[in-house]
C-alpha cells in the first residue's frame, strides 16, 4: 500500500473523529481548527507542520513522528507521547491543554512549553536538556529521574523538582 504524500496544505475546520483522517507524511502542512479528539492517528508523519486551535485529547500517537512540530492553542488532554517516534522528535507547545498528558523516557532537549497547563504530566526519565517552561503550571507534574539540565523554569509555577 503506497502511503499518501501532502506537502504544504492547508486543512481547515476538519472533524478527524468523523472523516478518517489518511495515513502519510504531512509536510509543512498546517492544520487549523481540526479535531483529532479520541481517534487513532497511529503511524503518520508530520513533519515542519503546525497546528493551531486542534483538539488533540486522548489521541493515539503510537509511532507516530513529530519532526519540528508547532502546537498553539492546541487541547492535549491525555495524550501518551511516549508512544510516539522517537526518532528526530522535535516539537514545542504555546498556549496549550496538556494536562495527564505522558513524555516518560522521551529525549526531547531544546522543548518550549510557552503558557501550557502541564498539570500532572508525567515527565519521569525524560531528557529535558535545555527546555523551557515560560509562564506553565506544573501542578502534581512528575519529575522522577528526569534531566533537566539548562532547562529555564524561571516563570513556571506550581511544580516541585
Amino acid at each position: 500500500m503506497i502511503d499518501n504524500y501532502f506537502e504544504s496544505e492547508k486543512f481547515s475546520k476538519i472533524d478527524f473523529s468523523k472523516t478518517k483522517v489518511k495515513k502519510g507524511e504531512y509536510d509543512n502542512c498546517t492544520f487549523e481548527n481540526c479535531n483529532f479528539e479520541n481517534i487513532h492517528a497511529s503511524n503518520i508523519q508530520f513533519v515542519e507542520c503546525e497546528f493551531i486551535d486542534c483538539n488533540f485529547s486522548n489521541t493515539i500517537v503510537k509511532d507516530t513522528a513529530f519532526k519540528d512540530v508547532n502546537f498553539n492553542n492546541c487541547k492535549m488532554i491525555g495524550v501518551k507521547f511516549n508512544e510516539c517516534d522517537p526518532f528526530l522528535l522535535q516539537f514545542s507547545f504555546k498556549d496549550c491543554q496538556l494536562s495527564f498528558s505522558s513524555f516518560y523516557q522521551l529525549k526531547i532537549p531544546n522543548t518550549k512549553f510557552v503558557n501550557c497547563n502541564l498539570e500532572e504530566v508525567d515527565f519521569t526519565e525524560t531528557t529535558l536538556i535545555s527546555s523551557l517552561f515560560d509562564k506553565c503550571d506544573l501542578k502534581n507534574a512528575i519529575f522522577d529521574r528526569t534531566i533537566i539540565e539548562k532547562s529555564d523554569f524561571r516563570t513556571a509555577f506550581n511544580f516541585e523538582l
